[in-house]
């Protein structure tokens, strides 16, 4: 595979002036068909990033919305990361963990450390966990992520596991694999190749085609569900969405498996960052624009929204295409169990506990989900994307996301969360059609309030 074959900028560019030139009747039209839930083609989507006309913005906006809760219902799930290690021997400009960085408190966790991290996090009442850490072999190696994920299934009841780590030879992924992973994510950070280079000057992430090339060496090795992303702000927004979208196209041309995931990190403040003013800034106009143009593009992928924005912004994203969301979050290792800003890989700005952001998601209307039911029912790669893309896979999410939800009111949940959520969870029953699927996950709500734990479907 030439890597020049997954990512074209000279097609890219073409097809953003190609856009430019899209009459505002045309693009209402490319909004009323994505609505068919089929996606859009990447000329396509070149075309609504242009997008700044307000009336158009809210057509996009409610069409996001609405194929959104076509695909996966009204349910956000929830997830918090772990970060096990700040070691670092890349020095990406943006980082608070980039190698030259003096001040930072470095560490990294002990399989002891790192499963009281996971019991804090668990005592919060979460049950996903997206592992990250820093990039140095000689302490975050395969062994360092593979103990660190068996320590975690063994001795808290966290249920998935998906790995935020560096592109790795075949026989590594092949150890990640075995240790029973969800998702593998990787972020290009940026897909444009001089900034790229200009913002990771050296260490191995320098390697733009090594880095790009990580999600094949996955799938050689058996892992199909991969996370995708770009850090908003070291580039040109348009230039890198469309980047991703074409990636995205490469995978499912080549798989017939597209990204589990899309990442919408914007740049943020981070501790002795290389960078102080962000190099192509991203209005919250153009983040909710992009959270849009993705799910009209890819209509069956979840987009993961990070505590990096703020609360008001966060709130408006839920109803914009955000299907994923983290929630009570630290960016340090030991984060959990002690505060240590200076240890951290950027500023958070959403401050609020899980229990609080239960209570946001009900109000708007949403359904909180703990769901980990899919990657151990085996409905992973080209098995999830054949229920996304027909829009079948809600059949799973729906009831799943009740009876995980149920779980945590149960057991977790305040008093004012749990009346919140209790209405939720009946207003979601009464959208399950099919009554033999209704009847039992009514049958299996009961079980959980009678002392049953980690049912689904």
């Amino acid at each position: 595979m030439k890597v020049y074959e997954v990512i074209r900028e000279d097609k890219i560019n073409q097809l953003l002036e190609t856009g430019k030139k899209v009459e505002k009747k045309e693009r209402l039209e490319l909004i009323e068909k994505a609505r068919d839930c089929y996606g859009l083609t990447l000329e396509e989507a070149a075309a609504l990033l242009q997008i700044e006309d307000q009336d158009e913005l809210e057509a996009l906006f409610e069409a996001a919305k609405e194929i959104k809760e076509h695909i996966y219902g009204s349910r956000i799930v929830v997830f918090a990361p772990l970060y096990t290690s700040n070691a670092c021997t890349n020095n990406c400009l943006y980082c608070g963990f980039r190698a030259a960085n003096r001040k930072l408190h470095r560490r990294t966790l002990t399989a002891k450390e790192i499963l009281q991290e996971a019991k804090a996090i668990e005592n919060q009442g979460h049950k996903r966990i997206l592992l990250v850490c820093g990039e140095d072999k000689s302490k975050t190696h395969i062994d360092h992520i593979t103990e660190a994920v068996k320590t975690i299934y063994q001795g808290a009841d966290i249920r998935r596991i998906n790995v935020n780590a560096a592109p790795m030879e075949v026989e590594d992924f092949r150890k990640l694999k075995a240790a029973g992973i969800g998702t593998f994510q990787i972020f290009q950070e940026t897909y444009h190749r001089e900034t790229y280079q200009k913002m990771h000057p050296s260490g191995s992430k320098s390697n733009y085609e090594y880095r790009i090339t990580a999600i094949e060496r996955a799938f050689e090795a058996g892992i199909d569900d991969f996370g995708i992303g770009v850090l908003l702000g070291l580039y040109d927004y348009k230039f890198d969405v469309l980047a991703s979208l074409m990636h995205s196209q490469y995978m499912d041309d080549k798989y017939h498996v597209g990204p589990h995931t899309i990442s919408i990190p914007r740049l943020r403040p981070a501790l002795d960052s290389a960078i102080r003013e962000t190099p192509y800034p991203v209005a919250d106009w153009e983040l909710k624009k992009i959270v849009a143009v993705y799910r009209l593009t890819l209509p069956y992928t979840g987009i993961i929204l990070s505590t990096r924005e703020g609360a008001a912004l966060r709130d408006e994203l839920l109803s914009l295409g955000v299907s994923q969301i983290s929630a009570g979050s630290k960016t340090n290792p030991g984060g959990y169990e002690e505060k240590d800003h200076d240890g951290e890989q950027f500023e958070t700005s959403d401050e609020r506990s899980l229990d609080e952001m239960l209570q946001v998601i009900c109000q708007q209307g949403h359904l909180p989900s703990f769901c980990t039911a899919c990657y151990r029912a085996k409905r992973t790669g080209e098995a999830f994307m054949e229920l996304a893309k027909d829009a079948h896979i809600h059949e799973f999410c729906q009831p799943n996301a009740i009876l995980t939800f149920k779980e945590n009111l149960e057991d977790y949940a305040s008093g004012e969360t749990r009346v919140k959520g209790e209405i939720m969870i009946a207003k979601e029953l009464d959208k399950i059609t099919d009554e033999k699927l209704k009847k039992i996950t009514i049958e299996r709500l009961k079980r959980i309030e009678a002392g049953e734990r980690d049912l689904y479907l």
